[in-house]
């Protein structure tokens, strides 16, 4: 296997024609739209570099150390193959280590919230074989929620 491949930069399987991702996509929405019956919405302005960097840079720095190294490389592992309800435990551990990072920038509810998209994203990494779906996923996820809740 090469590095690229390795890291999930290669061999992407259609994730468009996945319903796990469509459905993951409309999940951020309904989450939304949930989330606001119990915190309103803000607007607030935010410089265009603040976008840049929450809808683009983290999603791909992100998905690049976590799906594509991290999960990569525990996928490689005899243990990390290993399934419980479909999820791998590479994903598993990946997912807990995403949220763990979390904790450096949220509050300890938030970054535990951080969890379920974690596996999310790691599921649509190894059903599509790449990063490139987490990543879709990850950048629309931080935009519609910085978008309505901003910092």
């Amino acid at each position: 296997m090469t590095p690229a491949a390795a890291w999930g930069l290669r061999g992407c399987r259609g994730f468009g024609r996945d319903p796990l991702w469509w459905a993951a996509l409309l999940g951020g929405p309904v989450f939304w739209l949930l989330w606001a019956q119990w915190h309103p919405p803000a607007r607030a302005a935010l410089p265009l570099v603040f976008w840049f960097s929450v809808v683009l840079w983290q999603p791909i720095l992100e998905e690049l150390f976590f799906r594509g190294f991290l999960q990569g490389r525990f996928l490689r592992q005899a243990w990390g193959a290993r399934r419980l309800g479909g999820i791998s435990a590479a994903n598993a551990l990946t997912a807990l280590i995403f949220a763990l990072f979390h904790l450096l920038q949220h509050s300890p509810f938030w970054a535990a919230a951080v969890f379920i998209p974690g596996l999310l994203f790691g599921c649509l990494r190894e059903r599509s074989g790449c990063i490139y779906a987490p990543f879709a996923l990850h950048a629309f996820y931080n935009l519609g929620y910085f978008l309505l809740w901003p910092p």
